[in-house]
């Protein structure tokens, strides 16, 4: 996907989920966490299918809010919850691999995550020096000034700083001018996505697993903006505001929306009492597009991808994952999640380790039962 997709919906769909949703603190927009998903429905039906994919997970979004189901997603599992959160931080890490070093690959890319580690450890003798340095440097900075001067916007820093070097020393990596070309300087008009019952009984696994995660994603969000705040979101409401947001975006030609835990946080700490902030961060990201499109282009990917390694570190709940192994069935739950989420996708792995923690309390009623008998 082109860089442009993810402004779009950056745009739309924060702008709509801070003004309708359940949470006053919310920043919704494009997530790491839809990285897998969205490359791999874009590689299987294209830009227009993956349009109809986010407009079909609106819907369904939407539809959950107004049947108030959306309180049901905090009955889904911690350890299910962990599971595929560290399943996605590793995926993504293995995505950006390829960038971080300046891989020249034989060929595309594989999307599984078996196949991709072999052909980039095939790749390893291509790497690129400057690229690494690039990308590990940037990575290194934002861990250095997260610990030292956590109020300030590290990995913004680390961006500009490995945009000027690479600029200044003329460093042979790539860009994203060089990879992509220049940015749009506004937004597209609205366009209805391409429609057929065909079409659309194709991509209904794809849609199903963007508003599982959508949903989670969300709802996880709001909560963290709760425990920060002390006030409490609407779970239904916010589910509709993701809803709507999705199919906004989806008609701007816009990417998955959600809610972002990292900037939710970063705008509590920097002082958001209403929606406004919100709606205001939209706004802020569109009038970058209007006049500081062309500097996006002198963008290292390598730094790009040291930011994501960054991400991946804060996504994946390490604390939380091995606590959960040293009880046996939680752990069993944890690693069918993470397991399958790897080497099969997000939606089987979710499934798995639902219908897994669904057995064992099943078991546990069971057991009890027994026991309470005369």
């Amino acid at each position: 996907m082109s860089p442009e997709r993810g402004l779009y919906a950056a745009v739309i769909g924060g702008f709509l989920v801070s003004a309708l949703g359940g949470s006053r603190y919310q920043i919704g927009g494009p997530a790491g966490a839809f990285i897998v998903l969205v490359a791999a429905t874009v590689t299987k039906f294209g830009l227009d299918g993956l349009l109809l994919t986010v407009f079909v997970s609106g819907f369904m979004l939407t539809l959950i809010g107004l049947l108030r189901l959306g309180a049901l997603i905090r009955y889904i599992p911690h350890a299910v919850t962990v599971g595929f959160t560290c399943g996605i931080a590793v995926t993504i890490f293995a995505s950006q691999i390829r960038d971080l070093g300046g891989l020249a690959l034989p060929a595309a890319e594989p999307g599984p995550l078996l196949p991709k580690l072999a052909m980039l450890g095939q790749a390893l003798p291509t790497i690129s020096l400057a690229a690494f340095a690039v990308g590990a440097g940037s990575a290194a900075l934002i861990f250095l000034l997260r610990r030292l001067l956590p109020t300030w916007p590290g990995m913004l820093i680390a961006v500009v700083l490995a945009s000027l070097a690479a600029w200044l020393f003329h460093l042979p990596v790539e860009t994203i001018g060089s990879h992509f070309g220049e940015l749009p300087h506004g937004l597209p008009a609205p366009r209805w996505p391409s429609i057929s019952f065909s079409s659309l009984r194709e991509i209904l696994p794809a849609a199903i697993s963007f508003t599982l995660l959508g949903a989670v994603e969300s709802l996880l969000s709001a909560k963290v903006a709760d425990g920060m705040t002390g006030r409490k979101h609407r779970y239904n409401m916010e589910v509709v505001a993701q809803g709507i947001a999705n199919i906004a975006s989806a008609l701007f030609g816009g990417i998955s929306v959600t809610g972002t835990i990292a900037r939710t946080a970063t705008n509590i700490r920097a002082g958001a009492c209403s929606p406004v902030a919100g709606m205001a961060h939209a706004l802020f990201v569109l009038i970058f597009m209007l006049v500081a499109a062309p500097l996006a282009s002198f963008i290292p990917l390598s730094a790009l991808a040291g930011v994501l390694v960054v991400v991946c570190w804060n996504m994946a709940e390490k604390e939380d994952f091995f606590f959960l192994l040293h009880d046996w069935r939680t752990g069993s739950v944890l690693m069918a999640t993470f397991g399958f989420t790897l080497v099969v996708d997000l939606t089987f792995g979710i499934i798995a380790g639902c219908v897994l923690a669904a057995a064992f309390t099943v078991v546990d009623r069971v057991n009890h039962w027994r026991r309470a008998e005369p």
